[in-house]
């Protein structure tokens, strides 16, 4: 085996028995690579996602014209049974226009952008500037009668990152192997549920600044570079927040708290935010389709990319580059006319911003649910909230049916392996697929649990859920959520290599004579900290 510890494989040996060989058809592979480099169109699909419908907020009217977009694109395309699949999320928003402009002590437009889910100024609005750092609700004493009337700059101003290490970066073959050599076994422990039981510090502040009349708060972005983000929450509809929120670059945010500190220069500032709230339709929606299988009942493989994004810009990066190549390992399939023996179902997911919303729903509604925690405060939370401290898993009738999925959520760069999750059994028939694409730079089996995107909910309940290894380029140094997240910065290469393994996989794994191998079902964990305080 090329990147995997002889130790590892002999743990595969003696977890899961012999592994079955996995035949893989290089004359289909063929055809696929045929497909997806000489007449792709992940680029055109990826252009329509960022340059023409812009940011995906879930809920907002552009998000509304995606899941149109995708759905009808999936149909031109060939394949079946293309609907969206409702789940509850809450208000859309999205914004119109804004501005922010320092007139003390002296005039100079900032660069700013309205928190999600923040309300509109009553128009142009105008207040001199406190300096409040806000961490808890402890703080809150501090600052009580200080805020009427003025401009609250709630982020404790931070110290310049100087930058040590390229922005750009593909992996190198040392990050390759050390990412082979790491085993990680999944780990079902949940942490405390004492975090849950108090109320949420965005809504206190958002009270609170109501209580003190302040005209608005401004917050730091957390990068340098005059990059902006606008992350925000509020959107369910118990949560509405009342107080108009901005977030200013790093630069112009430390200009402003170092003239606070002066007696003769206290700066003032003008904002402008209006935005909208559709509330039209409280349901989200992802977007699914398929290539029905011709054998295998009711077995099917998945692959999967969130199709919403945050505002600050087009939501290229993340994610409208997993989404195309979701969408091209689609029409690649479809183009060469393929019959597979599982169904092959690809899937759009909405609300992965705000907490992995629709892949849950999904698990939830059609996988496997988990249990009430039977403390009537802890199950009064979102589902997202409490979802790890439930126990039993509860599987569902089609909870054997998803043999496997696939998901791409790391930005625009090529895919360099698989992590494989702790599954033993699995990594040896991953490091036979991934063996035809090893010149394409494809490589490398990991043994590590990925974390922080769709294919979670999956592991949790124990279905087979992997997440690619992917170049990083400058996904996480200055594009992740970012103003400047747009087409430019997608590489049609890389995207065009990424669809055709995704391609391939997933005809893998629907025409291979046995599943793919799962992980037991999880149980409650044994506790093996006598002190989990501490």
């Amino acid at each position: 085996m090329k990147r995997l510890l002889v130790a590892v494989s002999a743990l595969a040996i003696l977890a899961a028995g012999p592994v079955t060989a996995q035949e893989v058809d290089r004359v289909a592979i063929n055809g696929i690579i045929d497909q997806g480099l000489n007449h792709s169109e992940v680029m055109q699909t990826a252009a329509w996602l960022t340059d023409r419908i812009g940011g995906r907020m879930t809920n907002s009217p552009q998000m509304r014209q995606a899941e149109t977009w995708t759905a009808q694109q999936f149909r031109d395309w060939g394949l079946t049974n293309v609907r969206a699949d409702p789940f509850e999320f809450g208000r859309g928003w999205s914004i119109v226009r804004s501005s922010a402009r320092m007139t003390a002590p002296r005039p100079l437009d900032l660069r700013a952008i309205p928190i999600a889910w923040t309300p509109s100024t009553p128009g142009v609005i105008s207040g001199e500037v406190v300096v409040a750092p806000m961490a808890n609700a402890g703080d809150f004493a501090k600052w009580r009668g200080k805020l009427a009337g003025k401009i609250v700059l709630v982020s404790r101003p931070t110290a310049v990152t100087d930058p040590t290490q390229p922005a750009f970066r593909r992996l190198t073959d040392e990050d390759l192997r050390n990412s082979a050599n790491t085993y990680n076994m999944p780990n079902h422990a949940a942490p405390s549920t004492d975090g849950l039981r108090g109320p949420d510090f965005a809504r206190q502040m958002d009270a609170f600044l109501q209580e003190e009349g302040a005209l608005a708060w401004v917050r730091m972005s957390q990068r340098d570079g005059g990059l902006l983000h606008g992350t925000g929450s509020g959107y369910r509809m118990d949560d509405q927040r009342l107080t108009p929120g901005m977030e200013l670059a790093a630069e112009d945010y430390r200009r402003l708290a170092r003239l606070a500190l002066t007696e003769d220069a206290k700066p003032t500032l003008e904002l402008m935010s209006e935005v909208r709230f559709h509330e039209e339709d409280v349901n989200a929606y992802n977007i699914l389709a398929d290539i029905p299988g011709t054998g295998r009942s009711g077995e099917y493989v998945m692959a999967g990319a969130h199709l919403d994004s945050w505002v600050a810009s087009d939501g290229a990066v993340d994610n409208a580059a997993g989404t195309a190549v979701v969408m091209e390992a689609a029409r690649i399939l479809r183009a060469l006319g393929v019959r597979p023996k599982r169904t092959i179902r690809f899937a759009l997911w909405n609300g992965e911003e705000q907490g992995l919303w629709g892949s849950l729903a999904y698990v939830d509604r059609y996988l496997a649910t988990r249990a009430p925690t039977g403390d009537a405060q802890l199950d009064g939370l979102p589902n997202n909230r409490t979802w790890r401290q439930r126990w039993p898993i509860q599987p569902r009738e089609g909870y054997g049916d998803l043999v496997a999925y696939f998901n791409l959520d790391n930005g625009s760069g090529k895919i360099r392996g698989i992590n494989a999750e702790g599954n033993v059994a699995a990594a040896p028939i991953f490091e036979d697929w991934l063996e035809p694409f090893n010149a394409m730079g494809a490589t490398t089996v990991s043994m590590r649990t990925a974390g922080g995107t769709d294919h979670v909910y999956l592991q949790t309940v124990g279905v087979p859920g992997f997440q690619f290894i992917q170049d990083p380029l400058d996904y996480s140094a200055r594009l992740h959520h970012t103003s400047i997240d747009s087409y430019d910065h997608l590489r049609a290469e890389d995207l065009r290599q990424a669809a055709i393994i995704l391609a391939s996989f997933l005809l893998n794994a629907a025409n291979s004579d046995e599943p793919l191998p799962r992980m037991p079902t999880p149980t409650r964990p044994t506790p093996t900290n006598p002190f989990p305080l501490q």
